[in-house]
């Protein structure tokens, strides 16, 4: 499954363990770091969800993708760049690994199978990423909306320390989606009705497979 592929992620790479790391705890909302920060470190994200965004020169403000579990960010440091070039926010709360930039870059230059999954792992979630930024370009937001339930639902997955549905209301879904909450809340309502989504006893959103079939109209 695709899921435990992404839980297992870090563990395809790095089979002996992660190099020298320290794990870091952030609440919801919490910056990791921010775009023209020095770069120290790469993270990877052992529970919860992360934003990375943009800055233009303009001032504007973009969304260039979201990470879940077994994802890796901030490697742009073990290319001699000295400043990071997006800002990493977590969407809900969220433990990282952060692995130091000369760490990486021995175990990198030491073990060469562990480079070449290492790249063959950013190429494939570069390509997520131009995916994401394919979808908010060109697909309705209420697509966007099922595509993004759809993602948060798979991170959730095996996820033993946070509950992600239960961290993430419609105010952060609509920043996701790249929408209004009163468009979130239209559409939450839709899905529920046509018995994609549900709300436990307890006001817990379930999200089912079925839900893909919005992104098939």
């Amino acid at each position: 499954m695709e899921t435990r592929k992404r839980a297992d992620r870090a563990k395809a790479i790095f089979p002996v363990g992660l190099p020298a790391s320290r794990l870091v705890h952030y609440k919801a909302g919490a910056t990791i770091f921010s775009q023209g920060d020095k770069c120290t470190a790469v993270h990877c994200i052992k529970q919860g969800v992360v934003k990375l965004t943009l800055v233009s020169r303009r001032g504007r403000t973009g969304v260039l993708g979201f990470l879940g579990r077994g994802d890796f960010f901030g490697e742009n440091c073990i290319s001699n760049r000295a400043f990071y070039s997006t800002s990493a926010v977590a969407v809900v709360p969220s433990s990282i690994m952060v692995i130091s930039r000369d760490r990486m870059l021995r175990v990198l230059a030491e073990e060469p199978s562990v480079c070449s999954r290492f790249i063959i792992y950013l190429l494939a979630r570069n390509h997520r990423i131009e995916q994401d930024l394919i979808d908010h370009l060109f697909n309705s937001s209420e697509k966007r909306l099922a595509r993004t339930l759809l993602l948060l639902a798979e991170y959730e997955m095996g996820n033993t320390d946070i509950s992600i549905m239960s961290n993430v209301n419609q105010d952060t879904l609509a920043e996701m989606v790249g929408t209004t909450r009163p468009r979130v809340n239209l559409f939450m309502n839709k899905f529920r009705k046509s018995g994609y989504i549900h709300y436990d006893k307890n006001g817990r959103l379930e999200v089912y497979k079925s839900l893909a079939e919005v992104l098939d109209d």
